[in-house]
């Protein structure tokens, strides 16, 4: 006799992912893997800066820290990313990470917990850093890091390789977003992505979305959701599609939300 086949821990449930424009995808792969949809709603977009010299200074450093896959992916097309000898390399997640090693890094060490920028500075490698240490990131987030290594005694050679432009949410996407079901929740990793769609909602746009399950990559943006107003936080390990799902997906599975 045929086994009854479980239904996945997400079926009927949908996710919102507010990834920059482009990079929804591994956000509906995790979801779909777990019987949910996804909507996508982008409200930052990502571009490439010419940073050729910083960045050349940055990857000289005995220690580089990249903070994003993107700053993995916007880096590359400018310098070839080559490991020097002795040369270590830290990175803030494990997609990043991975993306380091597919452009040819193959030795990347990460936080083993958290994905912010509180974890990354706890790393032994950090505790104190080299005399020199390269950033290769996008200006504006990520600022305590390049802050907390100078008071540390480090010089910090930072190349900002790409940069975040806004995007306004389409009416029609926002509309679909009033419409979705009771079984929903926000995936949320990036402040400046939250705040994109937050600054666009009316109140009662934003009362709906505070009713609806928010899952967050660190411990900031848990209590920065918190003073806002949202109940039902989900506190994620990282900042990884699959992560996020899978943070919401064990307190379906557990029965906190129904």
């Amino acid at each position: 006799m045929d086994k009854v086949r479980s239904a996945p821990t997400l079926a009927g449930w949908y996710v919102i992912s507010l990834r920059p424009s482009g990079s929804h995808a591994p956000v509906r792969r995790a979801a779909t893997a777990l019987g949910a949809r996804a909507l996508s709603i982008s409200t930052l977009a990502l571009r490439p800066l010419s940073a050729v010299p910083a960045l050349q200074a940055a990857l000289a450093c005995p220690l580089v820290i990249v903070t994003s896959p993107a700053a993995v992916q916007f880096a590359r097309r400018q310098l070839p990313l080559v490991a020097a000898p002795g040369q270590r390399w830290l990175a803030l997640g494990e997609a990043s990470a991975r993306a380091l090693q597919r452009a040819g890094i193959e030795d990347v060490r990460v936080p083993e917990s958290g994905t912010d920028s509180e974890a990354l500075l706890s790393l032994p490698e950090l505790q104190p850093p080299p005399d020199a240490v390269g950033l290769v990131t996008a200006p504006g987030g990520r600022g305590l890091i390049a802050e907390t290594l100078a008071h540390r005694g480090a010089q910090v050679h930072r190349a900002n390789v790409y940069r975040r432009e806004p995007l306004h949410p389409s009416a029609g996407r926002l509309r679909m977003l009033r419409k979705l079901p009771a079984s929903s929740a926000l995936l949320v990793s990036s402040q400046e992505a939250f705040e994109g769609l937050w600054r666009r909602l009316e109140e009662s746009g934003r009362a709906a979305l505070r009713a609806r399950p928010a899952v967050a990559s660190s411990p900031r943006l848990a209590a920065h959701l918190a003073g806002l107003g949202f109940q039902a936080i989900v506190l994620a390990p990282g900042a990884a599609p699959a992560t996020l799902v899978d943070a919401l997906a064990a307190d379906v599975g557990q029965g906190r939300f129904r």
